[in-house]
């Protein structure tokens, strides 16, 4: 079990704030520190969240790193750092740019806070999941991507609108990678326990796919910009769910060694949080159509570890 509850949050922009707001009103951890690359983004938000932590159930200390040394000893670290992709920029001017904002990251939690659990959140995320993998050289279980944890809350959020009740009671798995060819699983997702397919036709389920996987853009049309509640929320339940050892089922980017039939690459599949990390990956027995997706979601995932790999990044 971790002791400290001290957890750290690299980038202090609207996702990683939203996270230190919501594990601070839920009084899951002692104490959180906000690290961004503008000092006064970190400094402000902190006070900000601090000023709020009267109201939670316990009191939860929050601070700004001035430095990353200031983030030594974090039970879990979070990564939320990143740039978005521009009009200008190729997929491989986004990877290593990103990548290149990771390895600094990286390198910073490997001396500060060398015991570590990272939840990688930074885009693209199945590939920089990967990169932190390649970077810390760590066990496995230590390095997390948080991307089913979002996407099957979205996928939720669909469901209910179509069957109008079980608000809190819907249970959704998206598969595959954090993007265009993310695989809503409607087979295994239930409301109440109730399957699916027991409630909805094919043709609704199908909309709740394509909703599922334009979630994120939809959002984006009418903020112009990306969602940060749920994104800040599903962070917030799997660093709890390693915090206090709850071993929950939530899919999560993870580096595979066979399973699915696939190894050196990281992609979004079910399991168990508790506070070793990921306690177990849950193999689902999927169908040929949904292998059929996997391998087009592997396939892109390795695409951007390639494009790394042909810059000479890793070397």
């Amino acid at each position: 079990m971790l002791r400290k509850r001290k957890v750290g949050i690299v980038g202090a922009g609207a996702v990683g704030a939203t996270a230190a707001f919501a594990l601070t009103m839920t009084g899951s951890c002692r104490e959180i520190v906000l690290y961004d690359i503008v000092p006064d983004v970190a400094i402000g938000k902190a006070i900000d969240i601090a000023q709020a932590a009267p109201y939670s159930p316990q009191g939860t200390i929050v601070s700004a790193a001035e430095s990353p040394s200031d983030m030594k000893d974090c039970d879990i670290v979070v990564i939320t750092a990143g740039v978005p992709r521009k009009g200008d920029m190729t997929r491989a001017d986004l990877l290593m740019i990103n990548a290149k904002i990771i390895t600094d990251v990286v390198n910073n939690i490997k001396k500060y806070s060398p015991d570590a659990i990272i939840i990688c959140v930074a885009n693209p995320l199945d590939v920089m999941t990967y990169v932190v993998h390649q970077l810390t050289g760590w066990d496995r279980n230590r390095i997390i991507g948080m991307a089913g944890a979002l996407d099957g809350a979205r996928m939720a959020y669909q469901i209910h609108k179509k069957v109008g009740f079980g608000s809190g009671q819907v249970r959704a798995i998206v598969l595959g990678d954090h993007g265009e060819n993310m695989i809503p699983y409607p087979q295994i997702s239930a409301v109440g326990g109730v399957p699916l397919d027991q409630l909805l036709s094919k043709s609704e389920m199908d909309d709740i796919i394509q909703k599922t996987k334009t979630g994120g853009a939809e959002i984006v049309s009418h903020l112009k910009t990306s969602g940060y509640y749920a994104p800040g929320r599903a962070v917030a339940v799997m660093v709890e769910a390693i915090l206090d050892d709850t071993r929950i089922v939530v899919p999560s980017s993870v580096l595979l060694d066979g399973e699915y039939g696939y190894k050196d690459v990281t992609l979004g599949v079910p399991v168990v949080l508790g506070s070793k990390g990921i306690e177990k990956i849950i193999e689902l027995n999927v169908d040929s159509e949904t292998k059929a997706k996997l391998d087009i979601s592997v396939q892109s995932i390795k695409e951007g570890i390639d494009i790394l790999k042909e810059n000479n990044f890793f070397n």
